[in-house]
């Protein structure tokens, strides 16, 4: 279960992707103005951007202030009213969507798309830039630099094995498959529902302090 934040103001549109989307936590806007506002709160793992919005306002001038603000959000923005030259423009620079469909959106390529985004962007992207970045020896790590990448690393891992699971997570299984201990699972677990991004039920005892292995 992913949190989405999509920016649409056409009824029958949402009726799509509430379809095609369900089982993620979708929260639905209808302008850039307000999405920024609720990107204030809070961040989620994706934002579904249409072009064409409410008040005449169009998506891609709000590209450049939702990276800003939540950077580590993949975009996949949505548009039936943009040339090539346009689309390739949204696509390019540090500011820009990482997806472009194009109207009517073929569901089954949205769900694919959607589930790129989430797997290997925003977070995925970070960590692979860092791992990257420590072995070309650009930045100096020390220790904690270097636990910290590691932890990102497993915590995105986390996610993604995690999301839209059912059934409870064999917190032992999970801890040597990726070589560390129960109680450092059960923090990463922590970090990741506090942050919002998975929610409690994967874990209910969260709050608990984790009991030494």
């Amino acid at each position: 279960m992913a949190s989405i934040l999509i920016i649409e103001d056409d009824p029958k549109q949402l009726g799509l992707y509430a379809r095609a989307l369900r089982g993620n936590r979708l929260t639905c806007v209808a302008s850039g103005t307000e999405a920024l506002r609720v990107l204030g709160d809070t961040k989620p793992d994706l934002i579904i951007l249409d072009n064409v919005l409410a008040g005449g306002e169009r998506g891609v001038d709000f590209l450049s202030r939702l990276k800003t603000t939540a950077a580590h959000v993949p975009v996949i923005l949505v548009s039936g009213t943009l040339g090539l030259r346009e689309q390739l423009a949204a696509l390019q620079g540090p500011h820009g969507a990482h997806f472009n469909l194009e109207k009517p959106v073929d569901l089954d390529e949205l769900e694919r798309t959607v589930e790129i985004a989430l797997t290997e962007c925003g977070i995925g992207e970070t960590v692979a830039a860092l791992q990257s970045l420590e072995r070309a020896e650009k930045i100096e790590t020390s220790e904690p630099d270097r636990r910290f990448t590691e932890r990102l690393a497993r915590q995105h891992e986390l996610i993604k094995r995690l999301r839209g699971l059912v059934e409870r997570p064999n917190i032992s299984s999970l801890a040597r498959d990726l070589n560390v201990s129960r109680k450092t699972i059960i923090r990463d677990l922590q970090d990741v529902i506090r942050r919002g991004q998975l929610p409690e039920e994967v874990y209910p005892e969260w709050k608990q302090e984790p009991a030494e292995d």
